[in-house]
């Protein structure tokens, strides 16, 4: 039995790339055509020109709070509802073609069609061990949110069969999994942990479970453990309600593989500036589905990639893992401060290079100091500075040259360190 759920997993990357390249254009003309909002984010975009990463990254982002406030607009707009008023014509497709709708928290509403694994969770659940003909206990929501709906499509495209377990009601979870005999579990893996506990607590055994599949929180070592220790062999899956699988775990623990059939940029937080590999900043994705074709979709998350591929045979890009929030905007003397803002100050100024905003002192005593790389900076740079930030955030701040690569890498343009004791 293949240790892939397909070949896409182990093509050379230079195939992979030029592949994904070459539906590019396609994917970005079929948005103008078909999503309003996407034609209004790409006016003026010529589609067939978008054949590489340098011409995707002179493209604006979409962020996640855009996608939000158009589709509460289109939905105040006039006029009865609709699909496209719900998704605020950033999907492709009406009531009818889309099998379910979904709501995230703001509300943001997503579609998903009748195409097979449509979130592309299969390679995960694959990657987690799951196999053909075996039972999955699905521990996700099934309600508002797509979790549910996420893996038990994923499941069926690896040749699964679902219970649809959802969330509560530990004991009779505990039950169904004894009289069942499931051998993984799909969800949080913090719900799996009180299944287990309540296991032991009833003196059932649940020996058939071996694998589990987990998301939507964190999962340290010393749960991933834990769960081993009681037989369970416990993997990740990166995603969102927006574009599906972003990245999985594989049996390498190296990192998580980025899926097949989208474009994973790492950006300054701020900015759509792709940066150096191995540098944190603000996972972007480019999907390449037809039914809800987002474009440079920021996912405010923190990553960065991991050099080299991984030891388990596949050869897409690595992320590091969720390592944080790319949104820091924060509020200084009465005033916001965003990380855009920051990257505006920088952008002034050639001579420098990375750029963090410190934030200290006491609530009512704040002190802004922006400390800024510069090789060989000539000595007026700091003052040249100092007035960029103060009029580009109406605020003063100390500035502070540092030597190139000396502040930490970990995507942080905006550090508050204030006390609020």
């Amino acid at each position: 039995m293949s240790n892939f759920f397909d070949g896409l997993e182990t093509r050379a990357p230079e195939q992979r790339e030029q592949a994904l390249m070459t539906a590019l254009p396609g994917a970005i003309a079929h948005a103008q055509a078909r999503a309003p909002a996407l034609a209004r984010q790409l006016a003026g975009v010529d589609a067939r020109a978008i054949t590489s990463r340098a011409a995707l990254a002179a493209l604006p982002v979409l962020r996640k709070h855009e996608l939000l406030e158009g589709q509460q607009r289109s939905r105040a707009a006039p006029g009865p509802a609709s699909a496209e008023k719900a998704f605020g014509g950033y999907a492709t497709l009406g009531w009818g073609r889309a099998l379910r709708v979904f709501a995230s928290p703001g509300p943001i509403y997503e579609p998903e069609s009748g195409r097979p694994d449509y979130w592309r969770f299969g390679r995960a659940l694959y990657a987690a061990g799951f196999r053909e003909g075996q039972l999955t206990y699905n521990c996700f929501s099934y309600h508002f949110t797509p979790a549910g709906s996420m893996m038990e499509t994923a499941a069926h495209a690896v040749g699964c069969t679902v219970f649809p377990g959802g969330t509560g009601q530990t004991e009779q979870q505990v039950m169904a999994i004894r009289d069942l005999g499931p051998s993984g579990y799909t969800g949080t893996p913090s719900f799996l942990k009180i299944i287990l506990e309540k296991a032991e607590e009833l003196g059932v055994r649940l020996d058939t479970l071996r694998h589990a599949l987990v998301s939507g929180e964190a999962f340290p070592p010393s749960l991933r453990d834990w769960l081993s220790a009681r037989g369970v062999q416990g993997y990740q899956a990166y995603g969102s309600a927006d574009l599906g699988l972003i990245a999985f775990e594989t049996e390498a623990r190296e990192g998580l593989v980025v899926g097949e059939d989208i474009i994973v940029e790492i950006v300054r937080p701020g900015t759509g500036d792709p940066v150096r590999e191995g540098e944190v900043g603000e996972v972007v994705v480019t999907t390449l589905n037809p039914d809800y074709p987002l474009v440079r979709f920021g996912t405010g998350d923190l990553s960065a990639v991991l050099p080299g591929q991984s030891p388990c045979g596949r050869t897409n890009l690595r992320l590091r893992g969720w390592m944080g929030r790319a949104d820091q905007t924060t509020k200084v003397r009465g005033l916001f401060v965003h990380p855009s803002q920051v990257a505006e100050i920088l952008r002034r100024h050639p001579q420098a290079g990375r750029g963090r905003l410190v934030i200290t002192g006491a609530t009512g005593a704040d002190r802004m100091v922006l400390r800024v790389e510069a090789d060989g900076a000539p000595a007026e740079l700091a003052q040249a500075i100092a007035e960029s930030v103060r009029d580009v955030t109406k605020l003063r701040a100390e500035v502070e040259v540092h030597a190139p690569g000396t502040l930490p890498n970990d995507g942080k343009v905006i550090e508050d360190a204030r006390s609020y004791d």
